[in-house]
Order: C-alpha cells, then sequence, then structure tokens
C-alpha cells in the first residue's frame, strides 16, 4: 500500500513505516503525529483510487521523529560585470523528518 501525498506544496511517495524529510513544521516536537489529508493517490493492493483532486476521506498519520535538520548549503552568487559589484549569499534550508505510521483510505 502507498499514498501520493502534497505536504507544503510538494508532493511524496509514500509507504507505511518509512521515513522522509519534509519542510520544517512549525511547532511540531520529536513525537507529534501530524495528519495529512492532502492524498491525491492511493494504491491498496493494486486497487488505485485517484483523487480530483484528492480522496475523499483519506488521510496519512506521520510522526514527527527529527526536527530542525539543515539541508545542504546552497551559494548564490551574484555579480554585475564592468560595475565592481559582488555579492555571495549562502543559506540552508530547514527540515522535519517524519515517519508514516499508517495510511487511512
Amino acid at each position: 500500500m502507498y499514498a501520493i501525498v502534497e505536504i507544503q506544496g510538494q508532493q511524496f511517495n509514500v509507504e507505511p513505516d518509512q521515513k522522509i524529510c519534509v519542510l520544517n513544521i512549525a511547532g511540531a516536537k520529536v513525537g507529534d503525529e501530524v495528519v495529512c489529508d492532502k492524498v491525491l493517490l492511493v494504491n491498496n493492493d493494486g486497487v488505485i483510487i485517484v483523487g480530483t483532486p484528492t480522496v475523499e476521506g483519506a488521510k496519512v498519520i506521520f510522526e514527527v521523529s527529527q526536527v530542525e535538520l539543515r539541508g545542504k548549503k546552497i551559494k548564490v552568487f551574484h555579480k554585475i560585470r564592468r560595475k565592481g559589484f559582488d555579492k555571495l549569499v549562502g543559506s540552508r534550508q530547514h527540515f522535519t523528518e517524519v515517519l508514516v505510521k499508517s495510511i487511512v483510505a
């Protein structure tokens, strides 16, 4: 059984007992349960249910396992030629790791 869910504008293919890293969930603590109602597709042993746009009554239950993971550093370099201007900016995205507890379809 697997499902395709949308979490904060990103789509993930999830299965039970799988860990995924999503964008930082504000106010989440380790051990909290997070419920996602935006289920786009559910495959239950070969029976595929496609939502329009979401599947009615389907939800995925996550458990927060780690908070404030930091992603790879991204460097952005700006330069205006012949003007003597250059700027280097770096940033790291914050992530939350969640464990898929169950898929309810």
